[in-house]
């Protein structure tokens, strides 16, 4: 019942978009590289329900330049798209065993590493709009869909491959029995990399800086970028954080701790750094607090040849602060509002998707 609900409000909408005006051409282009970075955070999530189909329909609609997602890999090694270790009742609902008497079920409060494909793919993870994003899109019926079939339902809608991915490995360094190794995200994502037509379009990110380092090795050409804020660049006891591929903050020159950040990004190869954007810190130079990401931080990442891409900004007054800092893009739920922001200053931001396009293609790959 919940599926059928979703088709019947995909053919709804095309409906309405096939008798609306015509939106304009749409120029393809090689590219997005050559426009400014609004990447939309698990397809837009204060839009639409987070890292599923629609989400990404949505981010390609409101002219996001990245697409930006998880991976996690199942009990039988399948590479899907959702950010959470642990399937959350806040998020999906149960519908069926996949089996009868399935001693598994229910799938809800199971570590996604302890689930099978097809036990995942019963769940209902598009009916449960979000407290903190009160403006979400809610898709009943919806499901978590490997990185495969996001790749094939982009790719419809976007013929000419032009749009840009920031795929991160969703893996636990603090807790390694939580998600699958480091290994194994890296071979498994690779592959599936390697065999999408948006190979050279894609970013691999991650807090586990472990999962870079092993990329790099296996390819030197894909792009890398060192996610970092307060809860993964520190440990207890000054002991040394799990996240930071054995690197210590404290060793590199600085002088500031955020400049000893982009140090030790630059030291694992990383080509981007990818700060928190919004957390405030205590400063240590005054009293009061400064944010994560400072001017000297991303004037370091860019002398030695990174780009900066925080994360996730909702804010256009925070937007602002970054973007004359410096930044080379913004990492935020809100893809739409950031864009229409960049344009209104002039910088060159990426085309919408013509709506009938991509509801056509939701349509087909929600079967």
């Amino acid at each position: 019942m919940c599926i059928s609900l979703v088709y019947a409000f995909l053919i709804s909408e095309i409906a309405l978009v096939y008798g609306s005006p015509s939106q304009g051409p749409f120029q393809a282009v090689t590219n997005n590289h050559r426009f400014y970075d609004v990447q939309a955070h698990r397809g837009g999530r204060g839009n639409v329900v987070e890292s599923t189909l629609p989400s990404f329909a949505w981010g390609l609609i409101d002219g996001a330049t990245t697409l930006e997602l998880d991976n996690g890999i199942t009990q039988d090694g399948e590479v899907v798209v959702w950010h959470d270790e642990k399937i959350t009742p806040q998020k999906c609902s149960d519908t069926a065993p996949v089996v009868p008497d399935d001693p598994a079920y229910p799938y809800v409060g199971k570590y996604l590493v302890n689930l099978t494909l097809a036990q995942i793919k019963t769940l209902d993870c598009g009916s449960k709009r979000q407290i903190d994003f009160p403006h979400q899109l809610v898709y009943p019926g919806a499901r978590i869909s490997t990185l495969r079939e996001v790749f094939d339902f982009v790719a419809c809608a976007d013929s000419s491959h032009k749009i840009l991915w920031n795929i991160e490995s969703k893996i636990n360094a603090r807790y390694p029995n939580r998600t699958a190794g480091v290994d194994e995200f890296v071979k498994r994502q690779h592959e599936i990399f390697l065999s999408s037509p948006y190979y050279r379009s894609i970013t691999y990110q991650s807090f586990d800086w472990r999962t870079l380092v092993a990329m790099k090795n296996l390819d030197k050409m894909m792009i890398t970028s060192a996610l970092i804020d307060e809860d993964h660049a520190f440990a207890p006891d000054n002991s040394t954080s799990p996240w930071l591929a054995g690197l210590r903050l404290e060793s590199f020159p600085g002088p500031s701790l955020p400049e000893q950040m982009a140090q030790a990004a630059h030291a694992i190869q990383a080509d981007i750094l990818s700060p928190s954007g919004t957390f405030l810190m205590q400063s240590p130079s005054h009293e009061g607090f400064a944010h994560f990401t400072t001017p000297d931080m991303i004037t370091e990442a860019h002398r030695l040849g990174m780009k900066v891409i925080p994360f996730t900004v909702n804010l256009l007054d925070r937007v602002e602060e970054l973007v004359k800092d410096g930044a080379d893009g913004i990492i935020t739920d809100y893809p739409n509002v950031v864009r229409r922001w960049a344009k209104q200053q002039g910088l060159l931001v990426a085309p919408k998707y013509p709506k009938q396009r991509v509801f056509s293609c939701l349509h087909q790959h929600m079967h």
